[in-house]
C-alpha cells in the first residue's frame, strides 16, 4: 500500500486563510504563510498532493504536505482554478473582456502544474461548466463547443482537435470515472420536442450511442457517474411545475446503463421534489431523498429496487462516507440542521449531530470525521468550522469570521486509513473544544414543539397538527398549499380534532356539561374557563340565566323611555323580558291593519308579517331603488340597460301599491 497523506483541511476567509492538520491536534501546518491580500478560491488536487490558491495578481501551486511553494504564475484577475485527476494539468478561468484589436479573448488557459509553462488557452464565455473534463488517466480531456462535443489529448495539446461530435441541442455533457470512459450528452425538452439523453464511447465517438432516452418535463439537468462509469443518474427538472404544487418545478429521475443493456424511470412513491440523490462508493446502490416534508429516503440496489426505507424525517441531504459504511442524513438550508448517522451494514442509527445553520458538509477522507461549516453569505454571522467524530462527538471547533470556503484534502482511498469491521471509538476532543464552550455566549432554552394556545395546552396533539413521522396524516397537496383547514367561526377553545371540536364544545369525557369550569355561550355552545369556580344548577337557572337577566332590564328601561308599549315579565326567575316596539298603522283596502301587520320591518324574533303587508315592504323598496336611480341619472352618470328598465317599471308599481290601498 502506498504512504498514507496526513489528515488536513482548508479554509478560505475575507481577513484570513489557512492549512489545518487534523486529528488529534488540529494544530495549522508549518510554512504556510497566508497571503496577505485576501483569495479569491483555492482548490486541492483530486490526488491530495498539491494546493492552490489565486491572489488579484498571482496565482500559487504548493504541496499540500508541507506547504512547500511550488510554483507562481503571474496571471491576474483569475476567478476559477481547477486541476486534472492527477494533478497534471491546472486550469484557469478569467472573466472574458473585449481586446482592442478585436480579437477574441483566451480566458480559459491550461498549465503545467510542474513547470507552470502555458500549455493551450481557450474562449469560455460562461462560468458554468467551464472546465475542461479529463479521463481519470488524463489520456484524453472533452469540452462543450456550441452543441459541438471537442475530444483532446493532453500529452500533446499542440494537435488540437483530435475528434468531434455534434449533438443538435446539446445542453450539457459529462464524462464517467473509470477505465472504460463514456459521455453523456442531454438536451433540453424544447418547443414540444422532448427531452433526451444519449451515451456514447469515448473511443468510439462517432458511432451510435450505447443507450438513449427521451422523456418530457425536463428543463435542465444533473448527470451523476457512479465510480466505476458503468451507470449514470440523470435528475432532470423543470423551470415551472404545471400543478402548482411545487415553486421550484417538477423533478424526475432515470437510470441508464453505459453499456445500454438497461434503463427506465426511478419511480418513487411520495409525491414531491427530489431533494438530493447520492451514489454509494460500491457503485451498486444508490440513496435518494424525496418528496414533500417530512421527506422521505429509500435506498435502492442498480436495479431501481428497494433495499431499504428510512422513513420520513426532515431530510434534504444524503451523503455516503468514501469506504460506503456509513450514511449521513440531514436537513440543511431552512431546516434545523440535524445530522443522522446510519450504519449501512446494520441500518440502524448511530447518533444525531446538532449542527445548525450549516452551509457546508463532508466525510473526511478516512470516512470517521464529518466537517460542517456555515459560510458566508449565506449567513454573516457564527461563521465558522466543526468536525464531529461518526459517533456524534464534536472533536474541533474553529470561529472564522466571515468564513467562505472550507473542505478536507482529498485522499486516495488506498492511502487512508483502514475503517475496521466495526464503528470506530471516538478520540479525545480537541483543546478548542473546551475553549469555545468557556468563551460560549449562555443560549437561552427555547421551548421544545410548537407552540399551543392556552386553552389547547394539556391535551393530546391533534393528528392534523402532527408531522408525518411523528404519526401524523401524510401530507396531501391539492393546490400546492400546506396550510390546515381553518377553524371558521367556532368559539371552541379546542385546536381541530380534539374532543370537542365537532359540536363546538368542551365537554369533559364523563357528559357533565355544567361542571368545574364550563358554561353555556349565547349561542348554546360550553365555553372552558380556566380556573373559573364551579357553577351549580340553581345559579345557572332556566333559559338564559344572568346574561337574560341583564338583557331583559336593559329592554325594560329601553321601552320605558320610549313611552309606551313596556311588557312586563311573564316567566318566573331567569326569563328574559321581551318588549314590543311601536307600531305605524297603515291604510289597506280602506281598513286599518293590527300592530301586528305594521309595515315597518320587524326586529329580529318578533312575529312575521302577512303576506300584504310583506307585499307592501318591498314594492316600497323597489320605488327607494328608483329614486336613487334618477338621482344618479340627474348628476350626469351613465346608467346601465337593465337601470333603466327598472325606472321604466315605475308607473306599474305605483299602480300596484294603489290597488293595495297605499297612496304615494
Amino acid at each position: 500500500m502506498a504512504s498514507q497523506l496526513s489528515q488536513q483541511y482548508a479554509f478560505r476567509a475575507q481577513k484570513s486563510m489557512g492549512l489545518v492538520g487534523g486529528t488529534p491536534t488540529y494544530m495549522p501546518i508549518d510554512g504556510f504563510a497566508a497571503p496577505d491580500v485576501p483569495a479569491r478560491t483555492y482548490h486541492y488536487s483530486p490526488d491530495g498532493r498539491l494546493f492552490a490558491y489565486t491572489l488579484p495578481s498571482v496565482v500559487r501551486i504548493f504541496l499540500a504536505e508541507g506547504a512547500q511553494l511550488l510554483q507562481e504564475l503571474a496571471v491576474p484577475n483569475i476567478v476559477e482554478l481547477k486541476f486534472s485527476p492527477r494533478g497534471t494539468y491546472l486550469s484557469t478561468w478569467e472573466r472574458p473582456v473585449k481586446l482592442e484589436d478585436g480579437a477574441q479573448h483566451k480566458n480559459l488557459r491550461v498549465f503545467s502544474a510542474s513547470t507552470g509553462e502555458e500549455l493551450i488557452s481557450f474562449s469560455q464565455k460562461s462560468q458554468e461548466n467551464w472546465d475542461l473534463q479529463y479521463t481519470i488517466s488524463e489520456s484524453h480531456a472533452i469540452r462543450l463547443v456550441a452543441q459541438e462535443i471537442q475530444v483532446y489529448r493532453p500529452a500533446d495539446w499542440g494537435k488540437g482537435i483530435v475528434d468531434k461530435l455534434r449533438v443538435e441541442g446539446a445542453s450539457m455533457v459529462s464524462l464517467s470515472p473509470g477505465l472504460n470512459p463514456s459521455i453523456a450528452v442531454f438536451v433540453a425538452e424544447k418547443k414540444g420536442a422532448p427531452a433526451s439523453v444519449k451515451i456514447y464511447g469515448l473511443l468510439t465517438l462517432s458511432g451510435a450511442p450505447t443507450c438513449s432516452k427521451t422523456f418530457y418535463k425536463a428543463d435542465r439537468a444533473q448527470i451523476k457517474w457512479n465510480d466505476l462509469g458503468t451507470q449514470v443518474l440523470l435528475l432532470t427538472q423543470t423551470e415551472v411545475d404545471n400543478s402548482n404544487k411545487s415553486y421550484y418545478g417538477e423533478t424526475g429521475m432515470y437510470l441508464l446503463s453505459a453499456a445500454g443493456n438497461f434503463d427506465c424511470r426511478v419511480t418513487l412513491d411520495k409525491e414531491g421534489p427530489i431533494h438530493d440523490v447520492s451514489w454509494s462508493p460500491n457503485s451498486k446502490e444508490f440513496g435518494v431523498v424525496y418528496g414533500f416534508m417530512p421527506a422521505k429516503t429509500t435506498l435502492f440496489d442498480q436495479r431501481v429496487r428497494t433495499l431499504h426505507d428510512f422513513g420520513c424525517s426532515p431530510h434534504n441531504y444524503i451523503s455516503f462516507n468514501p469506504q460506503g459504511r456509513l450514511i449521513a442524513l440531514a436537513g440543511f438550508g431552512n431546516l434545523a440542521g440535524k445530522i443522522d448517522i446510519f450504519d449501512r451494514k446494520t441500518l440502524t442509527k448511530i447518533c444525531t449531530i446538532d449542527a445548525p445553520n450549516t452551509s457546508y458538509c463532508e466525510w473526511s477522507p478516512c470516512g470517521r470525521f464529518l466537517l460542517t461549516a456555515t459560510l458566508s453569505p449565506r449567513l454573516r454571522v457564527d461563521n465558522g468550522i466543526k468536525v464531529w467524530h461518526c459517533t456524534g462527538g464534536l472533536m474541533h471547533v474553529q470561529i472564522v469570521e466571515e468564513l467562505y470556503q472550507a473542505s478536507w484534502r482529498p485522499t486516495p482511498l488506498d492511502q487512508a486509513p483502514t475503517f475496521g469491521q466495526t464503528i470506530p471509538v471516538a478520540p479525545q476532543p480537541a483543546l478548542s473544544v473546551v475553549t469555545a464552550a468557556l468563551t460560549a455566549k449562555p443560549i437561552a432554552a427555547k421551548p421544545a414543539g410548537a407552540y399551543r394556545p392556552p386553552g389547547a395546552r394539556g391535551l393530546a396533539t391533534p393528528a392534523i397538527f402532527k408531522r408525518e413521522d411523528e404519526g401524523g396524516a401524510p401530507r396531501m397537496p391539492g393546490s400546492g398549499s400546506a396550510t390546515p383547514p381553518r377553524r371558521g367561526n367556532n368559539r371552541s377553545p379546542n385546536p381541530p380534532g380534539s374532543m370537542g371540536y365537532a359540536n363546538g364544545t368542551s365537554t369533559p369525557p364523563n357528559g357533565n356539561g355544567n361542571g368545574n369550569g364550563h358554561y353555556q355561550n349565547g349561542n348554546g355552545r360550553q365555553r372552558n374557563v380556566p380556573g373559573a369556580p364551579p357553577k351549580t344548577p340553581s345559579a345557572m337557572g332556566g333559559g338564559g340565566g344572568e346574561k337574560g337577566k341583564k338583557k331583559g332590564k336593559k329592554r325594560e328601561k329601553a321601552s320605558g323611555e320610549a313611552g309606551s308599549g313596556a311588557a312586563t315579565p311573564t316567566g318566573g326567575a331567569g326569563e328574559a323580558s321581551v318588549s314590543v316596539r311601536p307600531s305605524i298603522d297603515i291604510q289597506v283596502n280602506g281598513t286599518q291593519t293590527p300592530a301586528g301587520q305594521s309595515s315597518v320591518p320587524p326586529t329580529p324574533g318578533a312575529e312575521s308579517l302577512d303576506p300584504i303587508a310583506k307585499k307592501v315592504r318591498n314594492l316600497n323598496k323597489k320605488l327607494k331603488a328608483i329614486d336613487e336611480l334618477k338621482e344618479k341619472a340627474g348628476r350626469g352618470d351613465r346608467l346601465e340597460a337593465t337601470q333603466l328598465k327598472k325606472i321604466d317599471g315605475e308607473a306599474e308599481i305605483r299602480k300596484e301599491l294603489s290597488s293595495l290601498g297605499i297612496f304615494a
